[in-house]
C-alpha cells in the first residue's frame, strides 16, 4: 500500500449531472472515498481542477486577456478545494487547503514544509490554484505538488477508466492499457495531460495511476492494488 499520495481531481467532474458549478452527491461520494483510504494511514495530497467554474484557455479564446483568464482559474481551482474541503472536515476527516498565491484568510500560502508537516499530521492537504503562474494547467500544477511533497505516486481520478488509444467515449475500437510508459505517451499523442505535466513526471521518475474516480469505492480499490485504471512509468 502507498504511503503518500498526490490525488488529481477534475473539476469537471464535480459538476456531476449539472451543467456548471458543484453538485452535492459528487462532492459528497468524493470525500468518502478520500475518507475511505485517509482511516487506513495514507497521507493524501490533492490537486483539483476549475473547469466546472472557469477554464483559463477558453477564456482567452472568447477574448479574455490569457493572463487574466488563466488567474479567474487559478481562483475557481480555490473555489473547489475550498468546497472539497468542507466536505472532508464535515464527515471527520481534517483537511488543510494551501494556495500557490496569498490569500490570507481563505487559505494558508503553499510551501512544502508546510504540505508535509500537516500531512505527517494526519492531514488531508489540499494545494489549489495551480502553480500561481499563468500558462500552467492544473496538471502541471499536480505534477509539481507530486514531486514536491515526495509523493510514492500521482493518481489521476477522471472519469474514464484508464488510459486507451483513442478516445472510448468516440472510437468503440479504442484498447486500454494497463501499463504504458511515459515516452509512448508522447510519442503516440495521447492527450492524458499537457506535455509539460508529462514530461515533468517522466525526469523525475513519478508513476502516474489513471483510473475512474467517478464510481464509488474505486479510490480503495487502487490502494488496495486492484488492476482497474493505467499506470504509467518509465
Amino acid at each position: 500500500m502507498y504511503k503518500r499520495i498526490l490525488l488529481k481531481l477534475s473539476g469537471e467532474s464535480l459538476m456531476g449531472q449539472q451543467q456548471y458549478g458543484i453538485d452535492p452527491v459528487r462532492l459528497s461520494q468524493y470525500a468518502e472515498q478520500i475518507k475511505q483510504i485517509h482511516d487506513l494511514g495514507v497521507q493524501i495530497g490533492i490537486v483539483i481542477g476549475g473547469g466546472n467554474i472557469f477554464r483559463g484557455i477558453q477564456g482567452a479564446s472568447k477574448g479574455f486577456d490569457r493572463v487574466k483568464g488563466d488567474q479567474m482559474g487559478m481562483l475557481a481551482t480555490v473555489i473547489n478545494s475550498l468546497a472539497l474541503s468542507s466536505a472532508l472536515n464535515t464527515i471527520g476527516c481534517k483537511a488543510r487547503v494551501l494556495t500557490a498565491i496569498r490569500m490570507e484568510p481563505i487559505a494558508e500560502f503553499y510551501s512544502k514544509q508546510r504540505a508535509i508537516d500537516s500531512l505527517e499530521a494526519g492531514e488531508v492537504v489540499i494545494c489549489s490554484a495551480g502553480t500561481g503562474n499563468p500558462y500552467f494547467t492544473t496538471d502541471t500544477g499536480s505534477s509539481l505538488r507530486a514531486i514536491e511533497i515526495e509523493a510514492d505516486i500521482m493518481m489521476m481520478g477522471t472519469r474514464v477508466d484508464g488510459i486507451y488509444s483513442a478516445d472510448p467515449e468516440k472510437d468503440p475500437t479504442a484498447t486500454k492499457y494497463e501499463t504504458i510508459s511515459y515516452s509512448e505517451i508522447l510519442r503516440m499523442g495521447l492527450h492524458i495531460m499537457d506535455l509539460t505535466a508529462t514530461t515533468m513526471c517522466m525526469e523525475n521518475n513519478m508513476p502516474i495511476y489513471v483510473f475512474d474516480m467517478d464510481t464509488p469505492g474505486n479510490l480503495l480499490k487502487v490502494i488496495q492494488g486492484e488492476s482497474i485504471g493505467t499506470l504509467v512509468t518509465m
